[in-house]
């Protein structure tokens, strides 16, 4: 398995998944149940496990946390994480 930099693209996606999943007040079960998904597909999205996801199912989880697709390649998350150290 690949070594994960914080900076990996999947790794920014899946904080970005999370941070408006939180804003939502959603659990991961509930986001995975309103697409359709399993729970260990959004956790596995979420942590710096690699998981390839298409944009298809990166659009339908946008439309769900009422964001658009552009807002989970933001990389101020990261930066902002980098900021607090």
């Amino acid at each position: 398995m690949a070594v994960k930099k914080e900076s990996d693209i999947y790794n920014i996606i899946g904080k970005n998944i999370k941070k408006y999943r939180n804003l939502k007040g959603l659990k991961q079960r509930e986001l995975a149940e309103e697409l359709y998904l399993s729970d260990s597909f959004i956790a596995k999205l979420e942590s710096v496990t690699h998981q390839t996801i298409s944009i298809d199912t990166l659009e339908k989880i946008a439309n769900v946390l009422d964001c658009d697709i552009r807002d989970f390649f933001d990389k101020s998350i990261i930066e902002n994480r980098e900021n607090e150290k």
